[in-house]
């Protein structure tokens, strides 16, 4: 956890304050960004909205929070030390057990010295006549260097929806991606959670514990496999750390960036039943986000996908005993996988408990919060509390946050303003020395992040290098490797189920958002071969000027 007595620069002068590269974020993107910048011997800061570094897993301490990855895996890779000395307790790694890790790496590589905490970045200009960057911040900060990289995640903006009614009620209101600190006691309260996604199926069960009584306000059932958690055996964790270069290997060349996910040529439908089944249930038993990867074709043909769905939907209906309250849990709108899969601990049997009522919006929705709870189109429910588990404005929202300005009159948000639009997810047209760590366009949110960012942050740091030996100023992408790159993520995003839901991954859950599939699904692997050739080929698609 963060130290609460660390020192917090205090705010700068209106005197510009030059650096080598300005990071935005302190997360798990921006901590090894600045590692691998400072080996470099390069001036570098970094600028971060919270109190401490650990990014997404700063913010998001909601009750039950935890990773979807394995902790053996879900961890740095570049330091052969840090993998060996560092323990993790658990299968998959809580919120507090991964923001000590973040915090362990912070210090063990002595990162702090170059990080503003309680800094929000407000603006970033391009000052085309010096090929530099210049950065605005909340605490009067103004900072410019030759090189911007934004590492500021992609579930990092929490959705708030605008209810209305919403700042009337007059019990206490809470969002899982703003959590308190200190920690929510529950004991006692009527509670109401609107969202049923993946912060939602964590927090609920937790929350059930506590609560006097929980309302669950679902609109759309989710897809949900037991994670399986349990303490790490210690011999386990041994054997994993003597082969961890090996692992480290297969995930490089894994498409989700995940040794323990298999790569398979066999179709669902080339199995009978009886066996398909038995593949199910070694998954379901296994606990696994990697449940659609038991066949080659879950996520690519309806008649496959559906074998895996049904079988997730016998398992809630054998869960829950009411067949009423199973029948609106068990999701029937979406093919399984093409929203993110959830991993939950006693999820769906929370709802046998007499204290847990499942209200279904989608049939009588939020008309508004009131200053004693929520009105349905149906009924009132009287709350002392209400959780929005309502998620983010996923891969784009933290980005268009920050007015970003070329020096050319036009601004980030209008060049996106019919979606993201990057080459390899790493630049973007028209916008100069501007990197963006696991941007849309990129692999990210659909592998492991952690694979994903350091694969990103080598690639940049090379770029960087480079660059400043040849005496290059200024590197922008070509507008004709974009438009070719963002035609290949639809293509290839077309030859899946993915985009058909109404996912975050399309921008679905923000009103007003433009619907495009903004990760790109050819796989970490592929996408690896595809960045190493263009930086190969003297960054082919890309403008190098000095």
């Amino acid at each position: 956890m963060p130290d609460a007595t660390q020192t917090t620069p205090e705010p700068t002068s209106a005197a510009v304050q030059p650096y080598d590269a300005i990071i935005v974020g302190a997360g798990f993107g921006g901590l090894y960004m600045l590692h691998r910048l400072r080996a470099l011997g390069l001036r570098v800061r970094v600028f971060e909205a919270g109190s401490g570094v650990g990014g997404t897993w700063y913010w998001n301490r909601y009750p039950g929070a935890r990773c979807d990855v394995e902790s053996l895996e879900y961890s740095y890779s570049f330091s052969e030390d840090l993998q060996q000395q560092w323990d993790w307790k658990e299968r998959y790694a809580s919120q507090p057990e991964i923001l000590s890790y973040a915090n362990h790496v912070a210090d063990r590589f002595e990162l702090r010295r170059d990080i503003a905490f309680d800094t929000r970045v407000l603006g970033a200009d391009f000052d085309p006549l010096r090929n530099e960057w210049v950065l605005r911040t909340d605490r009067g900060d103004v900072a410019r260097a030759p090189h911007c990289i934004m590492a500021v995640g992609c579930l990092s903006l929490p959705r708030m929806p605008e209810f209305p009614g919403r700042d009337s009620f007059k019990g206490k209101l809470y969002h899982t991606g703003l959590w308190p600190q200190e920690g929510v006691d529950f004991s006692g309260l009527r509670v109401g959670v609107i969202g049923t996604g993946s912060s939602g199926i964590q927090a609920i069960p937790q929350i059930a514990r506590q609560a006097a009584h929980l309302h669950v306000f679902q609109r759309t059932p989710n897809y949900s496999l037991p994670a399986v958690n349990h303490p790490l055996d210690r011999q386990a964790v041994a054997r994993v750390k003597a082969e961890y270069a090996a692992l480290r290997e297969r995930a490089r060349k894994a498409p989700a960036g995940v040794a323990g996910f298999a790569i398979l040529t066999r179709s669902a439908l080339e199995d009978p039943p009886a066996v398909r089944q038995q593949v199910y249930q070694d998954g379901w038993v296994r606990g696994t986000t990697g449940f659609t990867r038991l066949y080659k074709d879950l996520l690519t043909d309806p008649a496959a996908n559906d074998t895996a769905a049904e079988f997730v939907r016998g398992k809630i209906r054998s869960i829950v005993k009411d067949p009423a309250v199973a029948a609106r849990l068990t999701p029937t709108d979406h093919f399984i996988g093409t929203k993110r899969i959830c991993l939950d601990t006693d999820y769906f049997e929370t709802y046998n408990r007499a204290n847990v009522t499942l209200v279904d919006v989608r049939s009588a929705p939020i008309e508004a919060i009131t200053a004693s709870g929520i009105r349905t189109a149906e009924r009132e429910f009287e709350l002392d509390a209400i959780v929005m588990a309502t998620g983010f404005d996923a891969m784009t929202g933290a980005l268009l946050a920050i007015d970003i300005r070329n020096g050319a009159g036009a601004t980030l948000a209008q060049k996106w303003a019919g979606g993201p639009r990057t080459y390899l997810g790493l630049m973007t047209a028209g916008f100069p020395n501007l990197f963006v760590i696991a941007g849309p366009g990129s692999p990210s949110v659909l592998t492991n992040m952690i694979s994903s960012i350091e694969q990103h942050v080598d690639w940049i740091t090379r770029c960087i290098e480079q660059l400043r030996a040849r005496g290059i100023a200024r590197m922008e992408a070509e507008q004709t490797a974009e438009d070719q790159w963002v035609e290949h993520v639809n293509e290839v995003a077309d030859l899946t189920l993915l985009p058909r839901a109404n996912s975050w991954y399309v921008g679905a859950n923000v009103p007003g958002k433009p619907r495009v599939f903004m990760p790109y699904l050819g796989g970490l692997h592929v996408y690896r071969a595809r960045c190493e050739e263009v930086a190969a080929r003297d960054y082919e698609g890309f403008a190098l000027s000095s």
